[in-house]
């Protein structure tokens, strides 16, 4: 372990031992837990001042928050409202767990999301190889405008164009369709340029090799090119999965069948209404997580590879 994350580790040792020592009634009436949390804040400052820690991602990692969350989910509703706030439960339940999939239908969500997943990302990647394959690789005129306007793309937010998307999606009669759900996400310029920075990185005698055997342009994108920049690929299709399954906004617009809905939209539904359960709230964040942490399992040893690589040329 580095010397800089010591501290960290420490701090969120000591944050577990404090909660951990509210079950124990010598600590009784004393607030351990507060105490704890103190010393944590200051163990994780002083990473950031003294050992030079500055990535502040590493002092909230998501598995330690995935980590809290569930051990909060599995608490009755009572002992999550109740005060002082317990870390660990003497009396875990998944009854939470139960309860959310009866109340919603999770699982039709879950689907919904990743029908719209596996289409959007298969599309843009398709778009974007293509794309990217002649931007590198072909010669013509308003190369460099046409991908300046690919570059100022990535540069509009989606929220200035989401009224003008809706209303083209509801004239069109795509709302509540899985079409309405992906056509914003079809083509992407970061998808774009990913692919066009790779593929600058290929030698030109592959492509001057092929062409001599007989292998034309269709042919060497999808057996030469797009196997070797399988890492890019990968990181790519990580990013574009989390940035599609965690979408809310435009799935929340198109939308208005339950049938329909995406699980971010459907796990909202819990915190509608008078009564909220919060323990079924976390309940069903942990089972909408599951994806994206499967997605980042299988994808991360070509994350950093993907995001390096076409780190050259212009």
């Amino acid at each position: 372990m580095k010397v800089q994350y010591e501290p960290v580790m420490l701090g969120v040792l000591t944050l577990l031992l404090g909660n951990a020592f509210l079950g124990i009634p010598f600590f009784s009436g004393f607030p351990i837990d507060i105490l704890s949390g103190v010393v944590n804040v200051f163990l994780l400052f002083y990473a950031l001042i003294r050992r030079r820690l500055f990535r502040l991602q590493m002092l909230a990692s998501p598995s330690l928050c995935y980590g809290i969350g569930f051990l909060f989910s599995i608490q009755y509703e009572d002992e999550l409202t109740s005060s002082p706030l317990r870390l660990f439960t003497a009396n875990p339940t998944l009854i939470n767990y139960i309860e959310v999939f009866q109340k919603v239908p999770l699982l039709s969500y879950l689907k919904n999301s990743l029908i719209v997943c596996v289409l959007a990302i298969t599309i843009q990647i398709t778009v974007a190889s293509l794309a990217a394959y002649g931007f590198s690789f072909f010669e013509f005129k308003g190369k460099k405008f046409l991908f300046g306007l690919v570059l100022a793309s990535m540069m509009i937010p989606g929220e200035v164009v989401v009224i003008t998307n809706f209303v083209t999606v509801q004239n069109l009669g795509l709302t509540n369709t899985y079409l309405g759900l992906i056509i914003t996400s079809l083509v992407g310029g970061t998808s774009i340029f990913m692919m066009r920075q790779y593929f600058l990185t290929l030698s030109k005698d592959f492509k001057e090799a092929a062409t001599l055997d007989g292998c034309g342009d269709i042919g060497f994108l999808f057996r030469i090119a797009l196997p070797l920049s399988l890492p890019t690929l990968s990181s790519l299709a990580v990013y574009l999965f989390v940035s599609i399954y965690n979408a809310y906004f435009w799935p929340l617009l198109v939308t208005t069948k339950s049938t329909m809905r995406t699980v971010q939209v459907g796990v909202a539904q819990l915190v509608a209404g008078d009564v909220v359960d919060y323990s079924q709230i976390l309940a069903s964040a942990m089972i909408a997580i599951i994806p994206t942490v499967i997605a980042y399992i299988f994808g991360q040893d070509y994350i950093i590879k993907g995001m390096t690589a076409g780190g050259v040329k212009g």
